[in-house]
């Protein structure tokens, strides 16, 4: 006799909260919807730009004066390729100039927009991108960009290692404004899971928390971590991630739901 039932979904009928940038979460909400999850999209960080862009100006200016380029996200590449082109320019690599990104995705997008990547730490963490250029970065010229609050791991340990180091802020990552009452409108029908892609996500789901009026962390919500930093971030804010991805991108973060749902 032929078996007509449907095939069982690891993640079926599970709602699953995604705290990504809305133009981002098109990729993490697929790729749960295909396993069988009913996404929920509360974006927590919203993309604008420096309060401040005379640093970033002034480094675009002197883009051929660099040894090294450093780009933390692929937000970061974003953001320099669309201040470049207000000023006319366009962002190439010199032939002196490297170019090393903290993460596969990120090298994606600088490669399509023209920037070769000579350097992607298989550890997709600042730490590991330091290990790789440490025993190089001694007397040279280096740009890192980033967003404006960001950890300062990179820029102190080339530092150290002989290097000159200017940081620029190439984008500003705030909260949006409905955030609030988009959780507690997710929250009053229920989630199982919520799934975080940075240190930021955590810290600005709990502020919209905060602002809700909702306890922090939510009681029988399982919180999935893209990588050790988050993890870090979501346990000092007393939440034990339940999984982290064994590879920190986005297809790691789907696996690491699959394994605490499923």
């Amino acid at each position: 006799m032929k078996d007509t039932g449907k095939i069982a979904l690891p993640l079926g009928e599970r709602r699953v909260l995604v705290t990504r940038a809305a133009h981002q979460a098109g990729k993490l909400s697929e790729g749960l919807r295909a396993l069988g999850a009913e996404p929920v999209e509360v974006p927590v960080l919203e993309i604008r730009p420096p309060a401040d862009f005379a640093p970033l100006d002034r480094a675009l200016c002197s883009f051929d004066s660099y040894n090294w380029l450093i780009l933390t996200s692929a937000n970061t590449v974003r953001a320099l390729v669309d201040r470049a082109r207000t000023f006319g320019l366009r962002l190439a690599a010199a032939d002196h100039l490297k170019i090393a990104t903290v993460g596969e995705a990120t090298a994606a997008v600088a490669r399509k927009a023209g920037l070769p990547v000579a350097l992607v730490p298989e550890t997709y963490v600042a730490e590991a991108l330091v290990e790789c250029l440490a025993d190089q970065a001694a007397g040279k010229k280096i740009l890192l960009a980033r967003a404006e609050v960001a950890r300062d791991v990179i820029p102190d340990a080339l530092r150290s290692a002989g290097a000159t180091v200017d940081v620029v802020d190439a984008y500003r990552n705030v909260m949006p404004e409905t955030a609030p009452a988009l959780l507690r409108e997710a929250l009053e029908k229920g989630i199982d899971a919520a799934t975080f892609t940075s240190s930021s996500s955590v810290t600005h789901l709990a502020e919209a928390a905060r602002q809700a009026g909702i306890a922090f962390p939510f009681t029988g919500v399982e919180a999935i971590s893209i990588g050790p930093i988050t993890s870090q971030t979501l346990r000092q804010l007393r939440w034990e991630p339940a999984a982290e991805a064994s590879t920190s991108d986005i297809a790691g973060l789907i696996q690491a739901v699959v394994r605490a749902l499923h």
